[in-house]
């Protein structure tokens, strides 16, 4: 399973007055692991950025007058979404302003986010999973343990990694691990038998945990468990 984690900052708060995105930034998950590919543009959205915005997120109407505009990187971000999953944390705010730019293309096919991928709102799931409790993102942060002193404003590709922490441990941290490769009838997914360890073999090595490593599962648990119930402690 492909998720791409995002975010992004804007010049404003509503598509629907002229408001462009001024950043994007993404993580990619595969299979719930981080695999250090990621996708990060500052873009000149033509026009100004109101201050109230720009005491959010940092950014000048001067830094963006070298960067490409979006119909320049529309292509590859398009091309790096593409058959993902969004995770987004209050979707509707940053689709509504993805779909806007692409509903400005000319030579683009593509009017809609959900032409390309499908969305997850982690603000949502969040409410879902903590009703009545504050659902943003530095809320998550301390409800689950997780580090993001170094954030004094807003940024897209530092809010993408950390909401890509909070999403794995929101649903549970690492995923299961289908060691046999089964699809349920006694064969891989590529449809060959599965190959199977002959009965003489020599018994497996044991490899015990040290009492360090045990003191760190614990820990980890005990973030897991803030979440929700800790099917590992049941």
């Amino acid at each position: 399973m492909r998720q791409i984690v995002l975010d992004t900052e804007t010049t404003g708060i509503d598509p629907k007055q002229g408001h462009r995105i001024i950043e994007i930034g993404c993580v990619e998950l595969v299979n719930r692991r981080l695999t250090g590919n990621h996708f990060h543009v500052y873009i000149n959205p033509e026009r100004i950025i109101e201050a109230e915005a720009i005491e959010v997120h940092g950014i000048t109407n001067e830094q963006l007058v070298g960067e490409p505009v979006f119909k320049d990187i529309a292509e590859d971000f398009i091309n790096f979404i593409k058959g993902a999953e969004l995770v987004i944390h209050n979707a509707s705010f940053d689709v509504g302003f993805m779909d806007h730019e692409f509903g400005l293309l000319k030579n683009c096919s593509i009017r809609k986010t959900a032409e390309v991928c499908t969305v997850l709102d982690t603000l949502a799931l969040a409410r879902n999973l903590h009703p009545g409790q504050k659902a943003n993102l530095d809320a998550l942060c301390k409800r689950y343990g997780i580090d993001n002193s170094h954030r004094v404003l807003h940024g897209a590709l530092l809010d993408a990694e950390i909401l890509a922490d909070v999403y794995l441990l929101m649903t549970g941290g690492q995923t299961d691990l289908n060691l046999s490769g089964k699809s349920g009838d006694n064969k891989q997914s590529g449809g060959e038998d599965i190959v199977r360890l002959a009965s003489d073999r020599k018994p497996l090595k044991i490899v015990k945990a040290t009492a360090d490593e045990l003191e760190q599962h614990e820990q980890r648990l005990d973030l897991v468990a803030k979440g929700g119930n800790c099917l590992w402690r049941q």
